[in-house]
């Protein structure tokens, strides 16, 4: 039995091997691949696709950019002329070309080469024929290759051409009901239909019940306000209460103008501590008391004073001695005046008076490890903060001998192999006394340290002394 013979399958779009095919047997004559070499690198590399002029030059409108003295702003080193490429080259220019006859260089084809109207040699290129061209620091490779195939123009896929016939209705049927039972089953869970009915009657009902069930709210307290009988008794209450205190402290003078023993005790305290507090004001060392000793001050009024036989009256003022008045002259009435410089006696003639102890000024010093060279101690902070003690110490001797020193002093302790100190360098600033900073060395010098990193370190310690 015969088969019937198969029809051929048209198609009206080509394959892609059929499409290559095709190019390649279209192609025509070979193209100019030419590549720019500078520095021993390949910066540009270019087929010339179109066959057409190739020119060189400074300007941008060239094909390749080379900028040289030895050319024009545009200079054609490939010419077509008839349909086949020309090499033209200029006297300065070098190289070598590869030709049918074989390989020459450039100084040699010149006398082969036709001369042109801008000067330049001409010789004919052949599709076989490559070479390079030096012009300056530029080089120019040059060799005729195969054109590229022509891509074939962008089509659209073939399920879009075919349109709805290529559709799997089957398929899209059931994917569509299948999404569309998901849908209703999730509207069904999140929906309030199967929510149970509520009677809003019995509700509202039971909200009322509870509402009667709660307790009362408790009493609001009112405030009256007193009357004024009430306000006169509590004023009069509040008066009383003042006057009394004022009755209990005033007491009747003595007629006879003479003060009591108490009184006379609490003058001679406060004599006694204007005097001390005078004296140590005298004693310090400052710019007043230097200026007294140097006789800057006028002491004459004083001086006067102490001559005449008035000496101080006795009133009513800011001492509140009491009485009619009379004439108050050191030593009597129990003050402490008679009794400067004599020991043993602590105010006036009665010996009720006190001694005030006026101390100096107290020091305080800082330390704080600002940076290490060399090598590294891990535990240089903690030291530092050992020694303060020390340098506290030094500064309050120092205080003892100028109340005025305060300053700060710049310690570079260089530590050993071992974390001993092997030298200290101070630099002191401010009203420090030498005293001082030879002291903060020698507490210094004898720490003790962590071996540092690298066998040896320096460690700046800035201290700063503060009078307090």
């Amino acid at each position: 039995m015969t088969q019937p013979q198969q029809q051929p399958i048209s198609s009206q779009r080509t394959g892609q091997m059929t499409a290559l095919m095709r190019s390649v047997a279209a192609t025509g004559p070979k193209v100019l691949r030419i590549g720019v070499v500078q520095g021993g690198r390949v910066i540009e590399e270019r087929i010339i696709k179109q066959r057409g002029h190739v020119s060189i030059g400074p300007s941008e409108r060239n094909t390749f950019v080379v900028a040289s003295s030895q050319l024009p702003s545009m200079f054609r080193l490939f010419e077509l002329v008839g349909g086949d490429y020309h090499l033209n080259f200029l006297e300065g220019m070098q190289g070598r070309v590869a030709l049918p006859t074989g390989v020459s260089d450039l100084a040699v084809l010149r006398g082969q080469a036709r001369r042109t109207s801008q000067g330049a040699y001409q010789i004919r290129l052949t599709e076989d024929s490559r070479g390079k061209v030096v012009v300056g620091e530029t080089t120019l490779l040059f060799q005729f290759v195969a054109p590229p195939p022509v891509q074939p123009r962008p089509r659209l896929p073939i399920a879009v051409l075919r349109g709805t016939n290529a559709i799997d209705w089957n398929t899209t049927i059931i994917a569509a009901f299948s999404f569309l039972l998901h849908f209703l089953f999730l509207g069904a869970m999140y929906s309030d239909w199967l929510d149970p009915v509520v009677d809003e009657d019995i509700a509202v009902a039971g909200l009322v019940e509870t509402v009667k069930n709660l307790p009362a709210p408790p009493a609001v307290e009112e405030k009256t306000e007193p009357t004024a009988t009430e306000e006169k008794a509590t004023e009069k209450k509040a008066e009383e209460k003042t006057e009394a205190p004022k009755a209990t402290a005033q007491k009747a003078p003595r007629g006879d103008g003479r003060m009591s023993a108490g009184e006379a005790a609490a003058v001679a305290d406060q004599l006694e501590q204007l005097e001390m507090a005078t004296l140590g004001a005298l004693t310090a060392q400052g710019p007043a008391t230097q200026g007294v000793l140097r006789g800057e001050l006028a002491l004459g009024s004083l001086d006067q004073a102490a001559a005449s036989g008035a000496g101080v009256g006795v009133g009513a003022g800011d001492l509140k001695l009491g009485g009619a008045g009379g004439v108050v002259r050191p030593g009597a009435l129990g003050s402490g005046l008679a009794g400067i410089g004599q020991t043993g006696r602590t105010g006036g003639t009665q010996g009720t008076g006190k001694v005030q102890k006026v101390e100096g000024p107290r020091g305080n010093a800082s330390a704080t490890v600002e940076s290490q060279r060399g090598g590294k101690v891990g535990n240089a902070a903690s030291v530092v903060q050992r020694m303060r003690a020390g340098f506290r110490n030094c500064y309050q001797k120092g205080l003892n001998e100028n109340p005025d020193a305060q300053g700060s002093i710049r310690l570079t302790i260089l530590v050993g192999p071992g974390g001993e100190v092997s030298n200290v360098t101070a630099v002191p600033s401010g009203t420090l006394p030498p005293s001082v900073v030879s002291c903060v060395q020698a507490r210094a010098r004898a720490a003790q340290f962590d071996p540092p990193e690298g066998g040896s370190a320096a460690i700046v310690v800035p201290v700063t002394f503060v009078k307090q």
